[in-house]
Formats: structure tokens, sequence, C-alpha cells
């Protein structure tokens, strides 16, 4: 299914996050695949569980930063030319402003949530637009909280919402080149976020 197609995946953290999940499906179905990794505090573990697959490499990638997602893009163009296809499986919060109320959020909580949940999807598309094959396909993780009140998920439903409506916008905009882009809401799963 995926045989030929090369793919990256954002950003694997240990062997229970979504986007090593996905990295494995993928690879079962044949892809050659381009995992990141937030920093160099990530890149034994994920480096230990790319090797198990057949057609993969790592590289840090902190998508927060628009001249590291720059220069990995350029080598991503140099290695393969082009991709078929994007996971996107970045988010966070501090810990604190997921307890309480939603209403006493701070300002540089919600900053951080949506920076680093939503923006870095927008960022590695941009960066990624160039080299996209026609009809390639870009994902993004989202929840239910996005549309639905959870408690204890408080920013980051707000983020995941954000999130969802910059899918709708980017899918919009990369139509007429047939670039699929879309959010899966896999449900609870045990991960590091968990």
């Amino acid at each position: 299914m995926l045989a030929g197609k090369r793919g990256v995946i954002f950003s694997v953290a240990n062997q229970h996050s979504l986007a090593w999940k996905i990295a494995q499906r993928c690879a079962e179905h044949g892809a050659s695949l381009a995992i990141s990794y937030q920093n160099e505090r990530f890149e034994e573990k994920v480096g230990a569980l790319a090797a198990e697959l057949p057609d993969a490499f790592t590289f840090q990638c902190d998508l927060n930063n628009d001249a590291e997602i720059a220069e990995r893009v350029a080598m991503l163009k140099e290695r393969w030319g082009q991709v078929d296809f994007m996971a996107h499986c970045v988010a966070y919060a501090l810990r604190e402003e997921l307890a309480g109320r939603f209403l006493d959020t701070s300002r540089e909580g919600f900053k951080i949530a949506m920076e680093t949940s939503v923006y870095t999807f927008v960022a590695a598309v941009r960066h990624l637009e160039p080299i996209l094959a026609p009809k390639a396909s870009v994902l993004t993780l989202t929840y239910l909280g996005s549309e639905r009140v959870v408690p204890g998920y408080n920013v980051m439903g707000v983020a995941k919402a954000a999130l969802e409506a910059s899918v709708r916008y980017l899918a919009y905009e990369l139509g007429d080149r047939q670039i699929r882009v879309n959010a899966l809401s896999p449900g609870p799963v045990s991960t590091l976020a968990a």
C-alpha cells in the first residue's frame, strides 16, 4: 500500500508515542520513513526504535524553531527529492494549565500550548510544501476535547479546536495540488502525555 512512498513522522518520544505506532504501521506497508525527535534527550531511544524498521532514519527537529525546520527540510529534499506523506504528532501544554479551571489559564501557558500544538503543524506543512509530492497526504492528531469539554484537558481542548480549523484552511489551500490534509482522533490511548 505504501511501497515506494516516503514519509516524515514528527515526533517520536518513545515506544508509547502515537507517532511511533504510526511509523510502525507505515513501515509494515512498505514506506520509507524519516522519523524526528525533539532534542538530543530522545536521540538514543528513538534511534533504537527506528533501527527496528526496514527503511527508516532519524533526525532531530524542534518544530518550534523555523530555522531548524528549514534545515531539516533541505536535508530531506537532498536525500529524497520529495515527500509523499507527513504525520504531525506534536502537542504540549504546561502541566499546571491542565489542572483547575480553564478560566485560570495563564497567557504564557496559552501561548505555549497554541504554538507547540497548533503552529508547529502549520510551520511543518509550510516548510515541507515545496517538496510535497502531488497527491501527498498530511495528517495531524486531534482529540474529542476539541469538540466537547473534557475536564482536565483545558487549554489543550482549545488548542485542538484551533488545530482542526488549521487543517480545514490548509486542506483548502493545498487542495489544488490534490494534497490531502486531515486530522485523526484516535481516542484514549496510553502515551507519554496521558
